[in-house]
């Protein structure tokens, strides 16, 4: 006959073993569910802007000329720029070396995307872009926004140029029309 001491042992012991592995998978399945939970919002990308139509009413476009000293370099590229603009503070900028594409840039009120088509990338946020990305900021600094902190900007009957200090990048050019 079985000792009651002894089913009451056998019984705890599995109490404890269902104890020990319930304290032991909680905090895995929860940090599991949290992992899951990050990389869920994390992957979360801002989609791409709308194409812009720079035929609808409202654009104020310029082009001209530009030369770009990018971060880190003393080498300059010459190309043509186009930079258009709206009071909404949409904006679209474009710096090509014929025929090729070199910075697209565009941005609303409220989000912004460049694209580096020689590096075959697209960075993209909401609000303000950062201040190491030059391009962006044209649009809104020829909208009448502050140039970011350590920046600097010129524009005169000669041309116009912006540069971050910091960095050394800077763009400078003259626009040959505006409409």
């Amino acid at each position: 006959m079985p000792n009651p001491n002894q089913v009451i042992t056998v019984s705890s012991m599995n109490r404890g073993v269902n104890a020990r592995r319930t304290k032991s998978t909680h905090p895995r399945l929860l940090s599991l569910l949290l992992l899951l939970l990050l990389a869920a919002a994390g992957c979360r990308t801002v989609p791409p802007l709308p194409p812009v139509n720079l035929s609808q009413p409202g654009w104020t476009v310029r082009q001209g000329q530009a030369i770009w000293r990018p971060v880190g370099t003393s080498t300059e590229l010459a190309g043509e720029i186009l930079v258009a603009t709206r009071t909404n503070g949409a904006a679209f900028l474009q710096f090509s070396e014929t025929p090729f594409p070199l910075v697209a840039a565009q941005q609303s009120s409220h989000e912004w995307q460049i694209e580096f088509s020689t590096e075959n990338k697209r960075y993209s946020g909401r609000g303000n872009p950062p201040s190491r990305l030059i391009w962006p900021w044209l649009g809104r600094i020829l909208l009448g926004e502050p140039t970011p902190k350590n920046w600097s900007w010129r524009l005169d009957n000669n041309g116009w140029r912006v540069e971050n200090r910091v960095t050394g990048e800077a763009v400078e050019g003259y626009f040959a029309n505006a409409q």
